[in-house]
């Protein structure tokens, strides 16, 4: 077996796993499974995410975790109706909703979980 073929599970910092869990399970929608006092469990389309607890949270100025979406619209519609502010960048065009399309045709939209982790949404 090659890691090629292993199923990969990816990994998020936060400070407070019930602030967390209200994020990422109540405003997001996932299902999640406790590992506490360490972790919060998702399996995020045949992917595990793991929600883990860590001492301090260095938000990178990037991407840490992204979503593939078919209706991004409608998703970051629900999403803004659940709280979720989508960010904007200086010379970037984006749309009335904050998506921007990429040169490839990809439409990219950023928010930000409690931590200041920057997410997104692909379509």
């Amino acid at each position: 077996m090659t890691l090629g073929d292993a199923r990969i599970t990816s990994f998020v910092g936060v400070r407070d796993l019930d602030e967390a869990e209200l994020f990422y399970g109540g405003v997001l929608g996932l299902s999640l499974e406790s590992a506490r006092p360490f972790a919060l469990v998702a399996d995020t389309g045949g992917t595990q995410l793991r929600i883990t607890a860590v001492e301090a949270v260095r938000a990178a100025p990037y991407t840490v975790l992204g979503w593939q979406v078919d209706d991004i619209e409608g998703t970051v519609d629900e999403l803004v109706a659940n709280g979720v502010q989508f960010q904007r960048y200086d010379g970037m065009e984006q749309d009335d909703r904050g998506i921007w399309t990429a040169p490839s045709g990809a439409r990219i939209a950023w928010f930000h979980d409690p931590d200041g982790n920057n997410l997104s949404l692909q379509a």
